[in-house]
């Protein structure tokens, strides 16, 4: 992996559902020396949108990022009712650990305002990172337009080329609310799509979880009994790290292969709701004849990850120095 010593922090911000995997992602965030975590907004998704707030400022103390701003966003789709995720993340969405709270609060500011704000105050365009539904980022582009020039790239967690999770056409975040995706990716933004193509290939083993559970450190003991949690909920002996693989491939880009194809949100799809319609016609002609002609940009869709790597710039940005048997290199 090359050194990132030479290179300033990039600048990020997250927009979070936090649940289990939201968790890793913002402990890798306010770890790694390579990002520059200027902000958190939240949405309701995998939680409803208190609860969300109440696990991200959880998380952020417990790594230490007390100064990172917390604000809470939409407490629904732009048209769909609530649909949390408890079945996976738990009641609490932090695997009901039974975590005492925070004791701080979040801003004043809604959500899609320090979203503009911290956009605004950047020194340079920010790296933006939704791992949730992109209700929040769909009212700040069409509430306030002009920050997109503030906006470098936008790398999401979301939807599949191939199958989904919450039905079997549409992944969850993008199912959750259809129309704020949509918006989203026809905006002109450079996107990456990190879907459930790569979503569940990079894994933690039990014996590295039951060995982050018995640190000192707090953040790398959160992490082992998150990642814990997944393992016996899945029955299994490894885990994915979830959402902490986007941030993963924002530290590290090289981590993904990714191919640029036109990419549509179904909209209205009795079966289909929420699918992302990755275009990987090879011939031009059926692209030119097509009556619905195409999306205004295409998107980055990661198809690969180079797992060993991910999974090793995980364990050592979160627990340095902890080993890790899973590792091939």
């Amino acid at each position: 992996m090359s050194s990132r010593a030479d290179v300033s922090p990039t600048p990020v911000i997250l927009d979070v559902d936090t649940g289990v995997d939201d968790a890793l992602a913002l402990l890798l965030a306010t770890r790694s020396p390579a990002i520059d975590l200027l902000a958190v907004s939240c949405v309701a998704g995998n939680a409803n949108v208190d609860q969300v707030v109440r696990n991200t400022l959880l998380v952020l103390d417990t790594a230490g990022a007390v100064d990172v701003p917390v604000a809470r966003g939409a407490d629904r789709a732009l048209l769909d009712p609530l649909r949390d995720a408890r079945h996976v993340h738990g009641e609490d969405g932090m695997a009901d650990l039974g975590l005492p709270p925070s004791t701080r609060q979040p801003s004043d500011l809604h959500a899609v305002e320090l979203l503009r704000t911290a956009l605004e105050q950047a020194s340079r365009p920010v790296t933006l990172v939704p791992l949730a539904p992109m209700t929040n980022i769909a009212l700040l582009l069409r509430t306030y337009p002009h920050v997109a020039q503030r906006i470098e790239r936008i790398v999401f967690m979301g939807g599949a080329a191939a199958v989904g999770n919450a039905t079997a056409a549409a992944e969850f975040n993008i199912w959750h609310d259809p129309e704020a995706a949509a918006i989203v990716l026809t905006s002109g933004l450079p996107v990456t799509m990190y879907g459930l193509d790569v979503f569940y290939d990079v894994t933690v083993d039990a014996t590295v979880a039951a060995a982050l559970s018995a640190s000192e450190d707090p953040a790398a003991k959160l992490a082992g009994r998150l990642i814990a949690h997944q393992v016996q909920r899945l029955g299994g002996t490894a885990a994915t790290i979830g959402d902490a693989g986007v941030v993963a491939a924002v530290i590290a880009p090289d981590l993904l292969t990714t191919v640029s194809h036109p990419v549509r949100i179904e909209l209205a799809g009795t079966w289909t709701r929420g699918q992302t319609i990755v275009d990987r016609r090879a011939w031009v002609g059926d692209v030119v004849a097509d009556p619905h002609g195409l999306p205004p940009a295409d998107v980055d869709v990661a198809l690969g990850i180079d797992s060993d790597r991910a999974r090793r710039l995980f364990l050592d940005t979160v627990a340095p120095g902890l080993p890790d048997p899973g590792d091939s290199t």
